[in-house]
């Protein structure tokens, strides 16, 4: 299962208010419309992060895909048929946005009670085999799940954790904590 991600922020002359009923329009008509492979999609609010400009009121939208074939779908579907008109109108409002493409590493899937995205990288010199032993503990907490950043895309550390709540990491892990605020959120 992928995930694709893809932050962005309003323009400053749009309001918060305005920016989110949009982006709920736009995922709602997607859902809708059920492009192939699209699953469902959860929209964010988030903080800082390194990736994202400096004190911009960020958001994160999760596209849950089955696999990279429903890349296409999703693109076509957000720019055409039913979702061409929230789409534009959520894209017009934006100041920029970034994207990545994740892949299910570990853990649950459950964006439902997600409340904590942690961004971490694999410890230089530490095997995946063992960098994925040691965050078996943490993965096998109720509604925790481990996402592993594909090909280099994106601009994040290469693994997030979403869980329902702050957890401890070994340092070594240097975690980036981000609080979510959930925005949209259309189950299967």
């Amino acid at each position: 299962m992928l995930a694709y991600v893809f932050w962005h922020w309003p323009r400053p002359d749009v309001g918060r208010a305005s920016y989110e009923q949009d982006l709920r329009n736009f995922h709602r008509t997607l859902a809708t419309e059920r492009p192939p492979g699209f699953q469902y999609s959860f929209v964010f609010r988030v903080g800082n992060a390194p990736w994202l400009p400096a004190n911009a009121n960020a958001y994160e939208d999760w596209y849950v895909l089955n696999g990279s074939s429903a890349l296409d779908a999703i693109n076509e579907a957000a720019v055409s048929s039913r979702s061409k008109q929230a789409h534009d109108r959520a894209a017009r409002s934006a100041a920029g946005g970034g994207a990545g493409l994740y892949r299910f590493r570990r853990g649950q899937i459950d964006f439902a009670s997600a409340r904590v995205a942690l961004w971490l990288s694999k410890p230089d010199g530490t095997s995946y085999d063992d960098f994925y032993a040691s965050i078996d503990k943490v993965t096998r907490r109720s509604g925790v799940g481990l996402w592993g950043r594909q090909m280099v895309l994106g601009p994040t550390p290469e693994f997030c954790l979403l869980a329902p709540e702050e957890i401890s990491l070994d340092k070594d892990l240097n975690a980036t904590t981000q609080v979510l605020d959930p925005v949209w959120a259309r189950d299967k």
